[in-house]
């Protein structure tokens, strides 16, 4: 990627990788919104327990839900946030 990438964390999200948000600059091996939060665990900091159980973790890229499976490319805004709950 040449571009870096935004990333939005909300909720206990941002309370557990310990940042609202960040411009990172993923290698070219990461091409998927998996292998970005596989490359930000190794990262290090309170990111690998934000994303322990990956099962909970909500992802928008540019606005939109998406899954792990989406693809990520530079200059994407890609948000993490827990499920929406309410009545």
């Amino acid at each position: 990627m040449t571009a870096p990438v935004k990333l939005l964390y909300f909720a206990w999200l941002r309370e557990k990788a310990g940042v609202g948000e960040e411009d990172v600059q993923p290698p070219v091996t990461v091409t998927t919104v998996a292998q970005l939060i596989d490359w930000l665990e190794a990262q290090g900091g309170g990111r690998a327990e934000a994303f322990a159980d990956r099962k909970v973790v909500r992802v928008a890229v540019n606005q939109e839900y998406v899954s792990l499976n989406h693809p990520v490319t530079a200059g994407d805004e890609v948000a993490f946030f827990p499920p929406v709950t309410g009545g």
